[in-house]
Protein backbone atom coordinates (compact mmCIF):
# COMPACT_ATOMS: atom_id res chain seq x y z
CA UNK A 1 0.00 0.00 0.00
CA UNK A 2 2.89 2.73 -0.81
CA UNK A 3 0.24 5.59 -2.03
CA UNK A 4 -1.52 5.94 1.46
CA UNK A 5 -0.74 5.48 4.91
CA UNK A 6 -1.90 1.85 6.10
CA UNK A 7 -5.04 1.90 7.32
CA UNK A 8 -8.61 0.30 6.97
CA UNK A 9 -10.13 3.90 7.41
CA UNK A 10 -7.97 5.12 4.62
CA UNK A 11 -7.86 2.78 2.11
CA UNK A 12 -10.95 3.66 0.62
CA UNK A 13 -10.04 7.53 0.61
CA UNK A 14 -6.52 6.51 -1.45
CA UNK A 15 -8.26 3.74 -3.70
CA UNK A 16 -7.75 3.77 -7.71
CA UNK A 17 -9.42 2.00 -10.70
CA UNK A 18 -7.01 0.63 -12.93
CA UNK A 19 -7.98 -0.15 -16.41
CA UNK A 20 -5.44 -1.26 -18.88
CA UNK A 21 -6.69 0.42 -21.71
CA UNK A 22 -6.76 3.69 -19.86
CA UNK A 23 -4.68 4.48 -16.63
CA UNK A 24 -6.41 7.97 -16.12
CA UNK A 25 -8.46 6.71 -13.06
CA UNK A 26 -5.38 5.57 -11.19
CA UNK A 27 -2.34 8.15 -11.20
CA UNK A 28 -0.25 5.74 -9.35
CA UNK A 29 -0.43 3.50 -12.17
CA UNK A 30 -0.10 5.83 -14.70
CA UNK A 31 3.35 6.87 -13.09
CA UNK A 32 5.05 3.53 -12.85
CA UNK A 33 3.72 2.63 -16.61
CA UNK A 34 5.88 5.95 -17.38
CA UNK A 35 9.02 4.89 -15.44
CA UNK A 36 8.82 1.85 -16.76
CA UNK A 37 8.32 3.09 -20.80
CA UNK A 38 11.16 5.39 -20.73
CA UNK A 39 13.44 3.31 -18.69
CA UNK A 40 12.61 0.37 -20.87
CA UNK A 41 12.27 -2.19 -17.48
CA UNK A 42 9.80 -4.39 -16.05
CA UNK A 43 8.21 -3.21 -12.90
CA UNK A 44 6.96 -5.02 -10.35
CA UNK A 45 5.05 -2.06 -9.23
CA UNK A 46 4.32 -2.75 -5.08
CA UNK A 47 0.24 -2.90 -4.23
CA UNK A 48 -2.16 0.17 -4.13
CA UNK A 49 -6.05 0.19 -2.53
CA UNK A 50 -7.98 -0.97 -6.07
CA UNK A 51 -11.85 0.06 -6.39
CA UNK A 52 -13.81 -2.33 -8.47
CA UNK A 53 -16.99 -1.61 -8.31
CA UNK A 54 -18.09 -2.17 -4.55
CA UNK A 55 -14.71 -3.83 -3.65
CA UNK A 56 -11.62 -2.73 -2.35
CA UNK A 57 -8.69 -5.03 -2.98
CA UNK A 58 -4.51 -4.73 -2.55
CA UNK A 59 -3.31 -5.02 -5.87
CA UNK A 60 -0.21 -5.26 -7.22
CA UNK A 61 0.51 -4.00 -11.00
CA UNK A 62 3.23 -5.08 -13.53
CA UNK A 63 4.47 -3.08 -16.30
CA UNK A 64 6.43 -4.11 -19.32
CA UNK A 65 9.03 -2.47 -20.47
CA UNK A 66 6.95 -1.24 -22.98
CA UNK A 67 5.26 0.81 -20.44
CA UNK A 68 1.96 -1.68 -20.62
CA UNK A 69 -0.06 -3.21 -18.01
CA UNK A 70 1.29 -7.09 -18.05
CA UNK A 71 -0.56 -8.23 -15.04
CA UNK A 72 -2.51 -7.50 -12.44
CA UNK A 73 -2.35 -9.37 -8.81
CA UNK A 74 -5.19 -8.94 -5.87
CA UNK A 75 -3.68 -9.52 -2.72
CA UNK A 76 -5.12 -13.76 -2.13
CA UNK A 77 -4.42 -14.11 1.73
CA UNK A 78 -6.01 -11.10 3.85
CA UNK A 79 -4.03 -10.25 7.15
CA UNK A 80 -6.15 -10.50 10.11
CA UNK A 81 -4.33 -10.73 13.39
CA UNK A 82 -4.65 -10.04 17.04
CA UNK A 83 -2.01 -10.29 19.34
CA UNK A 84 -3.26 -9.38 22.86
CA UNK A 85 -1.38 -6.30 23.83
CA UNK A 86 1.12 -6.05 20.34
CA UNK A 87 -0.81 -5.99 17.06
CA UNK A 88 -4.26 -5.84 16.10
CA UNK A 89 -5.40 -5.25 12.72
CA UNK A 90 -7.79 -7.49 10.26
CA UNK A 91 -7.98 -6.27 6.61
CA UNK A 92 -11.14 -8.27 5.95
CA UNK A 93 -12.70 -5.32 7.68
CA UNK A 94 -12.42 -3.07 4.37
CA UNK A 95 -10.55 -5.43 1.85
CA UNK A 96 -11.99 -7.97 -0.51
CA UNK A 97 -9.59 -11.14 -1.15
CA UNK A 98 -8.53 -12.15 -4.92
CA UNK A 99 -8.99 -15.30 -5.84
CA UNK A 100 -7.06 -15.84 -9.22
CA UNK A 101 -2.86 -17.11 -8.82
CA UNK A 102 -1.11 -14.52 -11.18
CA UNK A 103 1.73 -15.66 -13.51
CA UNK A 104 3.09 -13.31 -15.83
CA UNK A 105 5.46 -13.42 -18.76
CA UNK A 106 8.35 -10.86 -18.58
CA UNK A 107 11.20 -9.87 -20.64
CA UNK A 108 13.31 -11.11 -17.92
CA UNK A 109 11.26 -14.47 -16.97
CA UNK A 110 8.11 -15.73 -16.03
CA UNK A 111 7.00 -14.33 -12.71
CA UNK A 112 4.73 -15.38 -9.46
CA UNK A 113 3.75 -12.35 -7.94
CA UNK A 114 2.43 -12.57 -4.36
CA UNK A 115 1.37 -9.48 -1.73
CA UNK A 116 3.01 -9.78 1.58
CA UNK A 117 0.68 -12.42 3.81
CA UNK A 118 0.40 -14.46 0.48
CA UNK A 119 4.36 -15.63 1.28
CA UNK A 120 2.61 -17.48 4.15
CA UNK A 121 1.13 -19.61 2.26
CA UNK A 122 3.28 -22.70 0.76
CA UNK A 123 0.44 -23.50 -1.69
CA UNK A 124 0.52 -20.33 -3.72
CA UNK A 125 4.51 -21.06 -4.35
CA UNK A 126 4.00 -24.52 -5.09
CA UNK A 127 1.09 -23.53 -7.58
CA UNK A 128 3.59 -20.47 -9.44
CA UNK A 129 6.72 -23.20 -9.34
CA UNK A 130 4.75 -26.12 -10.97
CA UNK A 131 3.48 -23.64 -13.81
CA UNK A 132 7.09 -22.77 -14.48
CA UNK A 133 7.46 -19.44 -12.41
CA UNK A 134 11.35 -18.54 -12.39
CA UNK A 135 11.00 -15.91 -9.69
CA UNK A 136 8.55 -15.14 -7.45
CA UNK A 137 7.95 -11.95 -6.34
CA UNK A 138 6.60 -10.54 -2.71
CA UNK A 139 6.21 -7.18 -2.08
CA UNK A 140 5.90 -6.71 1.63
CA UNK A 141 5.05 -4.28 4.73
CA UNK A 142 5.85 -6.93 7.75
CA UNK A 143 5.86 -5.13 10.82
CA UNK A 144 7.69 -4.60 13.75
CA UNK A 145 6.51 -7.81 15.60
CA UNK A 146 6.61 -10.38 12.69
CA UNK A 147 9.28 -8.97 10.94
CA UNK A 148 12.10 -10.36 12.90
CA UNK A 149 10.85 -13.91 13.10
CA UNK A 150 9.42 -14.96 9.69
CA UNK A 151 10.32 -12.47 7.34
CA UNK A 152 14.18 -13.93 6.30
CA UNK A 153 12.59 -17.78 7.02
CA UNK A 154 9.56 -17.45 4.73
CA UNK A 155 11.53 -16.50 1.51
CA UNK A 156 14.01 -18.98 2.12
CA UNK A 157 11.47 -21.56 2.40
CA UNK A 158 9.59 -20.44 -0.87
CA UNK A 159 12.76 -20.30 -2.24
CA UNK A 160 14.46 -23.65 -1.36
CA UNK A 161 11.31 -25.50 -1.41
CA UNK A 162 10.43 -25.00 -4.86
CA UNK A 163 13.92 -24.65 -6.23
CA UNK A 164 13.42 -20.56 -7.39
CA UNK A 165 14.53 -17.53 -6.63
CA UNK A 166 12.61 -15.20 -4.44
CA UNK A 167 12.52 -11.43 -4.96
CA UNK A 168 11.19 -9.38 -1.97
CA UNK A 169 10.24 -5.86 -1.50
CA UNK A 170 9.59 -3.96 1.83
CA UNK A 171 9.36 -0.28 2.57
CA UNK A 172 12.25 1.46 4.44
CA UNK A 173 11.11 1.77 8.37
CA UNK A 174 9.20 4.59 9.42
CA UNK A 175 9.11 4.59 13.29
CA UNK A 176 7.32 7.99 13.36
CA UNK A 177 3.74 6.02 11.67
CA UNK A 178 1.52 3.61 13.05
CA UNK A 179 2.53 0.61 10.70
CA UNK A 180 6.19 0.47 10.97
CA UNK A 181 8.08 -1.60 8.69
CA UNK A 182 10.94 -4.44 9.35
CA UNK A 183 12.65 -3.34 5.95
CA UNK A 184 14.97 -5.87 4.70
CA UNK A 185 14.51 -6.47 1.37
CA UNK A 186 15.60 -9.30 -0.25
CA UNK A 187 16.68 -11.41 -3.03
CA UNK A 188 17.33 -15.10 -2.48
CA UNK A 189 18.54 -18.21 -4.34
CA UNK A 190 17.06 -21.45 -5.26
CA UNK A 191 19.14 -23.35 -2.60
CA UNK A 192 17.36 -20.89 -0.03
CA UNK A 193 21.03 -18.52 -0.02
CA UNK A 194 20.32 -14.97 0.00
CA UNK A 195 22.23 -13.18 -2.73
CA UNK A 196 21.61 -9.85 -1.64
CA UNK A 197 19.66 -8.16 1.09
CA UNK A 198 19.90 -4.19 2.94
CA UNK A 199 18.86 -3.17 6.38
CA UNK A 200 15.42 -1.02 7.28
CA UNK A 201 16.70 2.21 5.82
CA UNK A 202 16.39 3.26 1.99
CA UNK A 203 18.40 1.33 -0.75
CA UNK A 204 18.12 -0.09 -3.74
CA UNK A 205 19.10 -3.66 -3.93
CA UNK A 206 20.80 -5.50 -6.90
CA UNK A 207 20.88 -9.35 -7.94
CA UNK A 208 21.76 -11.23 -10.67
CA UNK A 209 19.08 -14.20 -12.00
CA UNK A 210 20.83 -17.26 -13.24
CA UNK A 211 18.30 -19.15 -15.10
CA UNK A 212 20.53 -22.24 -16.06
CA UNK A 213 21.11 -22.23 -12.58
CA UNK A 214 17.38 -22.76 -11.62
CA UNK A 215 17.95 -25.85 -14.18
CA UNK A 216 21.24 -27.00 -12.30
CA UNK A 217 19.79 -27.23 -9.33
CA UNK A 218 16.60 -29.12 -9.99
CA UNK A 219 18.81 -31.47 -11.53
CA UNK A 220 21.14 -32.35 -8.68
CA UNK A 221 17.66 -32.60 -6.42
CA UNK A 222 14.72 -33.37 -8.33
CA UNK A 223 12.31 -32.67 -5.89
CA UNK A 224 9.81 -32.69 -8.87
CA UNK A 225 10.14 -36.16 -9.57
CA UNK A 226 10.69 -37.71 -5.78
CA UNK A 227 7.04 -35.79 -4.61
CA UNK A 228 4.45 -39.16 -3.74
CA UNK A 229 2.03 -38.17 -5.56
CA UNK A 230 0.45 -41.25 -5.74
CA UNK A 231 0.06 -40.28 -1.47
CA UNK A 232 -0.88 -36.66 -1.94
CA UNK A 233 -1.44 -33.98 -4.33
CA UNK A 234 -1.91 -30.09 -4.65
CA UNK A 235 -5.10 -29.33 -6.40
CA UNK A 236 -5.97 -25.89 -8.09
CA UNK A 237 -9.34 -25.09 -8.27
CA UNK A 238 -10.70 -24.36 -11.87
CA UNK A 239 -9.77 -21.24 -13.11
CA UNK A 240 -7.73 -19.80 -10.25
CA UNK A 241 -4.56 -19.14 -12.33
CA UNK A 242 -4.34 -15.86 -14.45
CA UNK A 243 -1.34 -16.47 -16.46
CA UNK A 244 -0.60 -13.94 -18.54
Amino acid sequence: MWNCPYSNELFSLFAEEIDADDLSGSPSCGMLAEVSRSRKVTLVGGSIPERFGSHLYSTCCVFGSNGKLRARHRKVHLFDVDIPGQLTFKESATLTAGDELTIVDTDVGLLGIGICHDIRFPELAILCAERGADVICYLAAFEMNTGPLFWEVLQKARALDNQLYVATCSPARDLTINHAAWGHSTVVGPFGEILATTGHEEAVVFADIDYAYIREVRLRLQLEKQKRKDMYQLVCVSNCIRHI
